[in-house]
């Protein structure tokens, strides 16, 4: 029960939105590094969507409040190929976090994301499974929100194909390095989500982590974030 607040101190947020997600973020790193301090959490993730221009000031914010930072990205994943530009196809994307496990994940992470703009670019930077394949090496990888392509499948309710999609990454990325993600914003569809990815983690033995998607510092922000998606 109540044990479960000691132990804040030892929750990741794995998730995040900062101010360089293209008019969908609004994290200040100083003002989060200063949060992340205060709630005794020692790391971070930086996941901002389709770019990496965050990564060195959020690096340096983070060793500035002693903070072990976590570089990522949450990139957009193409439905077909990255290069296919059908717009009944290809306008819309998944979702997929990527985290830089070392420097060979890193340099595989800011090579992804920059082939997504050259190659990839339609509506969004996209990447494919193909690419996704051949630079996996040093990234962990987390199935993302209700826009992964695992939770669109399941709200879609086709399970087998979700669970299909989910063993594709899984034997992408490697085992131990892909993840389920499990998130909770009070959101009906994420419920039913949860249930689905819990029967799937326990059917394919793929891990389950609870994220946030945090997209600003405090919850006073949240009409500060409504009139910028405005």
């Amino acid at each position: 029960g109540m044990k479960g607040i000691d132990n804040m101190r030892d929750f990741v947020h794995l998730h995040v939105h900062t101010q360089y997600s293209l008019l969908d973020g609004a994290a200040r790193l100083d003002k989060m590094m200063e949060k992340v301090k205060a709630l005794g959490m020692s790391s971070i993730a930086i996941t901002d969507h389709g770019v990496m221009y965050g990564v060195v000031d959020f690096y340096k914010q983070a060793k500035k409040y002693g903070i072990k930072p976590i570089i990522g990205c949450e990139v957009y994943v193409a439905t077909r190929g990255m290069e296919d530009r059908d717009p009944k196809y290809d306008s819309d994307q998944y979702h997929l976090v990527l985290l830089a496990e070392n420097e060979t994940g890193y340099r595989n992470i800011t090579y992804l994301v920059s082939q997504g703009f050259i190659k990839g670019f339609y509506y969004k930077p996209r990447v494919d499974l193909e690419l996704l394949r051949k630079h996996s090496e040093g990234i962990i990888a987390l199935s993302a929100c209700l826009a992964g392509s695992v939770q669109q499948y399941i709200l879609n309710g086709n399970y087998e194909r979700a669970k299909e999609e989910a063993l594709t990454y899984l034997d992408i990325f490697g085992k131990g390095n892909f993840y389920l993600e499990i998130q909770d914003h009070g959101i009906r569809e994420q419920a039913l989500v949860n249930q689905e990815l819990i029967r799937m983690s326990h059917e394919t033995g793929i891990p389950l982590v609870a994220t946030n998607d945090v997209h600003y510092v405090d919850r006073e922000d949240a009409q500060v974030h409504d009139v910028l998606l405005c």
